[in-house]
C-alpha cells in the first residue's frame, strides 16, 4: 500500500501458483479469495495501473512529457488487462463495446495474450484451478467453491468489462454508479506518479503508539495505516479514503476488514464515511512532529 510501484508490478507480473500450507497465500497474488470472488477493490487497482501507464516506463523510471498525451495508451492498457474473449465467437460491430482486446497484445504483451485473455482473467482462472486441484493446501471453503466460480467467471467478467467502458456522460441507468476506465484515468492524472518507497515512522512516534496499541492488534497494521495516511492526506482535508479490500489484499487475508478495524485505538484513529465511502484520519497528537 505504500510502495505503489511494487503494487503495479504485483498486478502485471506472473503469479506463482504454489503454497506450502493453508496459511500461504502465494497462489492468490495480491488478492484475497474474497476479493477475486466479488471483483472488489477494482477502483484502486485500475487507478494504480493507469498511473503506471501514464507516468512510468517499464523499469519504473518517470516518462518525459505531458502524461495527458498518453491517455489513449493508458485506456488501451486498462482494456488489455481486463480483456476476455467474447462469448459465442460472434464479432462485435464497430459501434459496440467489446471485451476481447487480443489486438493489444503487441503493445501490452504482459497484460493480454494473443487469444484475448487479459492478466486478470488469466489470474482468476489460475487461482481457482489451483484451489480446486489442491484442497489440502487451501481453506476448505475455497476448494469447494473454486470450480463453480471458475465456470461462472467469464460471463460475469464480460459484463464488468462492458460496464467499465461506459462513457462518463452516458444516460444509461446501468452505468450510473459503475467504475469507468475514464474515471480511473482522471483520478490517476490527479494523483500523479507512483511512489516507490516505504516510509518509516519516527522512533518516538512508534514508542507512543505501542503504549496505546491493543495487544490483539498487530503493530504493522497500525503503523501501516498511519504511514498510508501521511502519504495520502490531501492538502484540503484531514480525511483519507480507506480502501479496506485493498488493505486486506496487502496483508494477505481478510483479518484487517473483519477483525482489526474494530480494534483500532480511537484516541489515535477516527473513522467515518462519506457518501458510502469509508475514510479515516489520524489525530494530530499521533502525527510526526
Amino acid at each position: 500500500m505504500l510502495n505503489e510501484w511494487q503494487e503495479f508490478l504485483d498486478y502485471t507480473e506472473p503469479v506463482e501458483y504454489r503454497a506450502s500450507g493453508k496459511k500461504d497465500a502465494t497462489w492468490l497474488g495480491r488478492f484475497t479469495f474474497e476479493a477475486l470472488k466479488e471483483f472488489s477493490g477494482m477502483n484502486r487497482i485500475l487507478t494504480i495501473l493507469a498511473r503506471g501507464l501514464l507516468f512510468h516506463a517499464s523499469d519504473g523510471t518517470l516518462l518525459p512529457g505531458d502524461p495527458r498525451e498518453r491517455i489513449g495508451c493508458a485506456y488501451d492498457g486498462l482494456c488489455a488487462w481486463c480483456s476476455i474473449p467474447e462469448s459465442g465467437g460472434k464479432p462485435k460491430e464497430e459501434w459496440q463495446h467489446r471485451t476481447n482486446f487480443a489486438s493489444l497484445h503487441d503493445p501490452f504483451p504482459k497484460l493480454v495474450d494473443e487469444k484475448g485473455w487479459g492478466w486478470f482473467s488469466r489470474h482468476f482462472h489460475g487461482a481457482m484451478r489451483f484451489a480446486a486441484a489442491h484442497p489440502e493446501l487451501v481453506h476448505k471453503n475455497y476448494a469447494t467453491s473454486a470450480e463453480r466460480l471458475d465456470k461462472l467467471f467469464d460471463q460475469e467478467w464480460r459484463n464488468k468489462v462492458l460496464q467499465y467502458q461506459t462513457k462518463a456522460l452516458s444516460t444509461l441507468t446501468e452505468g450510473a454508479w459503475t467504475i469507468r476506465f475514464g474515471d480511473m484515468i482522471a483520478d490517476a492524472l490527479e494523483l500523479g506518479p507512483l511512489r516507490s518507497t516505504e516510509p518509516e515512522l519516527p522512533a518516538d512516534l512508534v514508542d507512543r503508539l505501542e503504549q496505546v496499541r491493543p495487544k490483539e492488534l498487530p503493530a504493522p497494521v497500525l503503523h501501516t495505516l498511519i504511514s498510508y495516511y501521511l502519504a495520502n492526506r490531501p492538502e484540503d482535508s484531514d480525511w483519507v479514503v480507506l480502501p479496506v479490500t485493498n488493505f486486506d489484499c496487502y496483508f494477505g487475508n481478510t483479518n484487517f476488514g473483519r477483525k482489526y478495524l474494530n480494534q483500532l485505538p480511537q484516541e489515535v484513529i477516527q473513522r467515518g464515511s462519506s457518501f458510502g465511502v469509508s475514510r479515516y484520519r489520524v489525530r494530530e497528537e499521533y502525527l510526526p512532529k
